[in-house]
């Protein structure tokens, strides 16, 4: 995913139909920061070509979408407390979840 003057959208999934693969969303704003959802949740960003992970708070479910996004590679996940933190350092604005 690369920077341009558009947004754009897409799933990062790995089902065999695309009725679930609105479950596990990615947009990307015009500045190249990706957001990654599992259902309606922020679960991860990539911001200055780093990503941040959320740790598994959920389900099995989300899970696997976490697993596809960083690979399983869950010592590099943060807690919700510091996701938070590290979206306002990003951003400079409080994340406030939809779910």
């Amino acid at each position: 995913m690369q920077e341009n003057n558009m947004v754009q959208f897409g799933n990062y999934g790995n089902y065999s139909s695309d009725n679930y693969g609105v479950h596990c969303l990615w947009f990307q704003d015009t500045r190249g920061n990706t957001f990654y959802f599992s259902y309606k949740t922020l679960v991860a960003f990539e911001y200055d070509y780093k990503t941040y992970v959320r740790q598994n708070d959920w389900s099995t479910t989300t899970g696997k979408h976490l697993n596809w996004i960083d690979k399983g590679n869950k010592k590099e996940r943060l807690t919700s407390e510091q996701f938070k933190l590290k979206y306002k350092e990003c951003f400079g604005k409080e994340l406030k979840q939809v779910a």
